[in-house]
């Protein structure tokens, strides 16, 4: 079956190295039938396979972006929580599933994984968290496949606190440990960056693409 991602392009997030490590996922898989593309048209989501969700900067930033987009926020609640398409967000697209943040004010999110965004707690270290962490496995999942203790790249001062913990497929630490993975059925997502965590995160995108 012919594959095609798309990546949701709203102005925030790391989307040209997002839409190349997809490809460089693709290319090692020897795949001819996946394509990948971005776009800010909620129509594109209507011939997606899987659909990827980036996210750079603040929460509330991103939140509204995705909110200008004309349709985007509808039809992505009907591709993801209806059609249950697989859906992958990258640090605060990921964060944006939580039901609300706590960065810089109060802003609700997506609402599709229990849970909520708060600042990490650290005394001694400086924030942002920025750099190459070892994550570990907590639950078992084909995403993490072929990956144990690896090391992925981070920029980030909050952190998704769960209310299920079961929902948590990594954890990593920075004086505090935090969520580093998470996964509700077809909902899927990283605090780390897997565009720029080399093979390792290719190895993750790889995986998912084969969900």
């Amino acid at each position: 079956m012919n594959k095609k991602v798309v990546i949701v392009d709203y102005g925030l997030g790391n989307i040209r190295s997002a839409q190349k490590s997809i490809e460089k996922a693709i290319e090692l898989k020897k795949d001819k039938s996946t394509t990948v593309e971005r776009s800010s048209r909620y129509e594109s989501l209507h011939e997606a396979t899987h659909i990827v969700l980036p996210g750079q900067g603040a929460f509330e930033a991103c939140i509204n972006g995705l909110a200008s987009l004309d349709g985007m926020l509808e039809e992505l609640n009907n591709q993801i929580l209806f059609k249950k398409k697989p859906i992958f967000g990258i640090c605060v697209g990921m964060q944006l599933f939580a039901d609300v943040s706590f960065e810089n004010g109060e802003h609700k999110g997506l609402g599709w994984i229990g849970g909520k965004v708060l600042k990490i707690e650290s005394r001694e270290k400086v924030l942002p968290h920025m750099g190459w962490n070892k994550i570990k496995k907590t639950t078992s999942h084909p995403i993490l496949l072929g990956l144990e203790d690896e090391h992925f790249y981070f920029v980030h001062s909050y952190c998704f606190k769960l209310k299920n913990s079961n929902e948590a497929l990594a954890v990593s630490e920075y004086e505090t440990e935090f969520t580093a993975a998470v996964a509700k059925d077809n909902i899927f997502g990283s605090q780390f960056h897997p565009e720029k965590s080399a093979n390792a995160g290719i190895k993750v995108l790889s995986n998912f693409l084969s969900l």
